[in-house]
C-alpha cells in the first residue's frame, strides 16, 4: 500500500503539472513521465494491479458506445484496408525477426515475440511459454508503446494538422444517470464474462462487445463521461512508466536500445502502409495513421478520441492486427520449437 501510495502521489503530481503547463493529454503523459522517471531512479513504486485493469474497461465501453448502425454500415468500405493488415503483419515478421535474431543476438522465441506488435501482456505470456525471455519481451514492448504514445501526438499535430482538443466526453453531470449505471454494468459483465470465456484483451474487448450490443439496440446513446476517460488515461500512463521498474544499465544498452531501434523499423513500415492506404482513398489520413500505428490498443483508442478520428475505423484495424498476431502465436511457437536443436 505504501508503494502504491507513492506511485499515486507521483502520478498525480505529474498529471497536475502537465495540466497547469497546458501540455497535451496531461493525465496520460504526466503520470507516464513521472512514473517512468521514478522507475529509472529505482524509487519504490509499483503498479495498481486489478484497478488498472478495471480502468481499461472504460475504454472498452467508450469504443462500444461508438459502434452505431452508421458505423456498421461503413464496414464494407473498410474491407480493402483491413485486408492489408495480414500483409502488414507478414512484413513485420519478415523484417523484425531477423532484426532481433541476427543484429541483437536474441534467441528465436524472444526474437519472434519481440517483433510482433501484439498486446504487451499477450506477447510476454506467449513468448515465455515458447521459451523466450520474459524480461526482455516486457522491456521491448514497453519501449515500443512508450515511444509511439509519446511521438504520435507530435506527428498528428505537426504533420497531419490534427488538434488534440476533441472533447473526450460529456461531463458526468450532463449524462442520464441510468445510462451511466448501464455502462458500469456493461463494463463489469463484459470484463468478467470475457475473462471466464478466455477472451484475449478481456478488459477492453468484453466491455466493448456488451456496450456495442447496447448501442446498436438503442439502449445507450453516449460515451462514458469525461471524468471516467481521464481516470483511464491516468492508469494507462502509470502502467507504461512502471514497466521500466528495476531496469539495469545492461538492459538499457541492449534490450531497451533494441526496442528503440525497432520502433524506427516499425515506424517506417507503418508510414509506408499509411501512405498506401491514404493514396488509394481507403481512409482519411488521421484515422489511417492511428489504425496502422503499432502502439497499444488502449493508447491508440485514447488518441482517436482526442483527435475526433473515426473510432470504428481505428479499432477495427487494431482488432484485426491483434487477432492475427494472437491466433498465429501458438502456430509459430510450435514451428520455433521444432526448429530448435535437441
Amino acid at each position: 500500500m505504501v508503494r502504491r501510495g507513492l506511485t499515486f502521489l507521483l502520478a498525480s503530481a505529474g498529471g497536475g503539472l502537465f495540466w497547469v503547463l497546458g501540455l497535451p493529454l496531461p493525465f496520460l503523459f504526466g503520470p507516464m513521465a513521472f512514473c517512468l522517471a521514478a522507475a529509472l531512479a529505482h524509487l519504490p513504486i509499483t503498479g495498481f494491479g486489478q484497478v488498472s485493469v478495471a480502468a481499461r474497461t472504460i475504454l472498452g465501453v467508450a469504443v462500444g458506445a461508438s459502434i452505431t448502425p452508421d458505423v456498421i454500415a461503413e464496414l464494407p468500405r473498410m474491407a480493402l484496408s483491413v485486408a492489408l493488415i495480414p500483409v502488414f503483419i507478414a512484413l513485420i515478421a519478415l523484417v523484425g525477426v531477423p532484426f532481433f535474431r541476427r543484429l541483437w543476438g536474441f534467441d528465436a522465441p524472444t526474437a519472434y515475440y519481440a517483433a510482433m506488435p501484439g498486446g504487451l501482456q499477450d506477447m510476454v505470456i506467449f513468448g515465455t511459454e515458447a521459451g523466450g525471455n520474459p524480461r526482455a519481451l516486457s522491456l521491448i514492448h514497453a519501449t515500443r508503446v512508450l515511444i509511439i504514445v509519446t511521438l504520435a501526438p507530435f506527428i498528428l499535430s505537426q504533420f497531419y494538422g490534427a488538434a488534440l482538443t476533441n472533447p473526450i466526453g460529456d461531463p458526468a453531470a450532463s449524462l442520464p444517470w441510468h445510462e451511466m449505471a448501464i455502462m458500469v454494468v456493461a463494463a463489469w459483465v463484459g470484463w468478467k464474462g470475457g475473462v471466464r470465456l478466455g477472451l484475449f484483451g478481456a478488459s477492453i474487448l468484453g466491455p466493448m462487445i456488451v456496450t456495442a450490443a447496447l448501442s446498436l439496440t438503442d439502449v445507450i446513446h453516449s460515451r462514458p463521461p469525461a471524468e471516467a476517460i481521464v481516470v483511464a488515461q491516468f492508469f494507462i500512463g502509470c502502467g507504461i512508466g512502471v514497466h521500466f521498474l528495476g531496469v539495469t544499465w545492461k538492459e538499457v544498452t541492449r534490450v531497451v536500445a533494441a526496442g528503440v531501434a525497432y520502433v524506427l523499423v516499425l515506424a517506417t513500415l507503418a508510414a509506408g502502409f499509411t501512405g498506401l492506404v491514404t493514396a488509394l482513398g481507403l481512409g482519411d489520413p488521421v484515422p489511417v495513421f492511428l489504425a496502422f500505428a503499432p502502439g497499444g490498443q488502449a493508447e491508440m483508442t485514447v488518441l482517436a478520441i482526442v483527435t475526433g478520428a473515426d473510432l470504428g475505423f481505428v479499432i477495427t484495424h487494431h482488432l484485426t492486427r491483434i487477432v492475427i498476431v494472437i491466433v498465429g502465436a501458438p502456430v509459430v511457437a510450435r514451428i520455433i520449437a521444432r526448429g530448435r536443436p535437441g
